[in-house]
């Protein structure tokens, strides 16, 4: 089964997100076959979650833990091949922890591509990212 890792940002948009930027995300998302994973770190539920958690928002968070358990999403634990990956990942690259974190999560987890919205992240050589415009 294919499948393409999405940094925390794309959930972001597709819950909280503009109507420009939810549309990117969906219309990059629907060019995948059915079959296709979504692979995320569980940093992604850690940045999504805060949020919603400090200000009480119980509706919110009930909209991102909806997502993060939907059928073709498989949250990756965060486990020490990845943090291997991560700190090799930062050290060549210089990234943040939280970006090398899923950077490394794509990889360990075998996706093809990292579907991001910075485009910082395509200096990483070591898996495809692709920058979503909205």
């Amino acid at each position: 089964m294919p499948s393409v890792s999405l940094d925390a940002c794309c959930f972001i948009y597709l819950v909280e997100g503009s109507a420009t930027w939810r549309a990117a995300v969906e219309e990059r998302l629907r060019a995948y076959p059915d079959s296709t994973l979504f692979v995320t770190s569980q940093l992604t539920r850690l940045e999504c979650r805060v949020r919603p958690i400090r200000t009480g928002d119980s509706t919110l968070l009930g909209q991102y833990d909806a997502i993060l358990a939907a059928d073709r999403i498989r949250v990756a634990n965060v486990d020490a091949a990845t943090i291997d990956s991560a700190t090799n990942i930062r050290a060549q690259f210089g990234f943040k922890t939280p970006d090398a974190i899923h950077l490394a999560t794509t990889i360990v987890a075998g996706a093809e591509i990292f579907l991001t919205g910075d485009f910082r992240l395509q200096r990483c050589t070591d898996v495809t990212v692709e920058v979503i415009a909205g």
